[in-house]
């Protein structure tokens, strides 16, 4: 089955094609806007990608949302994890802001929702999952992207995402989650 993923991020495109080795995706075409994420969840932002991705690949595809959500800071930044340091900012600016913003143990959560939009059939589908974990220390590995030198999974205690092998992370992730809950939901179609 070909799959559109309504992303221009390389990371997750790579990270997706890993996760769901069945499907044939395709990103959208760099020439393609990002439409605004004004949904006020996860799973709005990610109907709201993949509606918009859907309407320019005109067939069956998907989109997330995802982000760190910290329970000292009442959850944020939440839906606006890639943003958090500015609208301009790096993956470096956010993982320093939540660095000088938490301490050492502090509980972390990664949501990712996944939103499937078919045009021709008009299905729609938004399955989310998460990973909990703890802010480490200090920032370690040189895996991953995002805030994975900082969050050590409660699963595999000890280690950052970032030091984590692909496969540990995937077998862990909220993403990895999230892309199973929708492969399940595909199959049973």
């Amino acid at each position: 089955m070909r799959i559109t993923l309504a992303t221009h991020n390389e990371h997750k495109l790579s990270e997706f094609a890993r996760l769901m080795p069945d499907y044939e995706l395709v990103a959208l075409p760099d020439r393609c806007d990002a439409p605004a994420e004004d949904g006020d969840s996860f799973a709005a932002n990610a109907l709201i990608k993949a509606r918009a991705g859907a309407s320019i690949s005109a067939g069956p595809t998907i989109a997330d949302d995802s982000g760190i959500c910290v329970e000292s800071l009442a959850g944020a930044p939440g839906i606006m994890s890639a943003r958090w340091a500015g609208e301009q900012c790096d993956d470096a600016a956010n993982l320093r802001m939540l660095i000088d913003r938490t301490q050492p143990g502090d509980r972390l959560e990664y949501v990712c929702a996944i939103a499937y939009c078919d045009p021709q059939s008009g299905a729609e589908k938004v399955v989310e999952a998460s990973c909990v974990g703890r802010r480490a220390a200090a920032p370690r590995g040189s895996g991953g992207f995002g805030y994975d030198p900082a969050f050590e999974p409660l699963e595999l205690p000890g280690r950052t995402i970032a030091e984590l092998s692909s496969a540990e992370k995937d077998r862990i992730s909220h993403r990895g989650n999230a892309v199973r809950a929708l492969d399940d939901w595909l199959r049973g179609r």
